[in-house]
């Protein structure tokens, strides 16, 4: 079964932007494989929430299994990369953060992790410097490159890796750049990165 990490707060001006601290380690949470929708396919708006919202991510995927991997050799098992959307229940998270409680109702619901078709490594692509955005009908909303994360993916993958044995399969959501912002039933939801692709997603009632 394929597991689902995400990483928080891992660019600087999006932690600002929702008035986060800049996190001195890598903030973790994780969705179920269940949250994952494939390019192409509608995303219903969640019943239990009101105000959803867009954080396009960098994804990377685990090829080989490995416990406590040193940052020299985290790119090793890593075999392929896409672009992904981290959906969040904006109004959901604040009210749990609010009360300290965890966040999986605001961020691991099903249908939560709109993902590309994966690419893979080793054809020319560096994950560690790579431009990708998100728009919604056509309006860029967000912009970034994963040169500028908090924590690089091979800090990524020793970190998780120390606490968990990664499996081939797994996936790591890298984080979101600035620009979060508002979804509405109707619109057109589009992902794209750096030499991977662009694919959509319609918000469906």
């Amino acid at each position: 079964m394929t597991r689902v990490f995400c990483i928080g707060r891992n660019y600087a001006e999006h932690a600002s932007e929702l008035g986060n601290v800049v996190p001195d380690s890598p903030v973790v949470f994780m969705k179920p494989a269940s949250a994952l929708v494939e390019a192409g396919s509608s995303v219903p708006f969640p019943t239990h929430g009101q105000d959803l919202q867009h954080e396009v991510e960098i994804v990377v995927r685990i090829a080989s299994a490995g416990r406590d991997i040193p940052q020299s050799g985290a790119m090793n098992h890593l075999d392929a990369v896409t672009v992904g959307i981290d959906l969040t229940l904006r109004d959901v998270q604040s009210g749990l953060k609010a009360r300290g409680l965890p966040w999986e109702p605001a961020k691991a619901f099903e249908n939560s992790a709109p993902i590309g078709d994966f690419v893979p490594l080793g054809t020319g692509l560096d994950c560690r410097a790579m431009e990708f955005a998100c728009s919604v009908d056509g309006e860029i909303r967000q912009q970034g490159d994963t040169a500028d994360m908090i924590f690089p993916i091979p800090v990524l993958v020793a970190h998780l890796s120390s606490i968990w044995t990664l499996q081939p399969g797994d996936l790591i959501f890298t984080g979101t750049p600035a620009g979060v912002g508002s979804l509405r039933p109707g619109d057109l939801l589009m992902a794209s990165a750096q030499g991977v692709g662009e694919f959509q997603w319609r918000i469906t009632d």
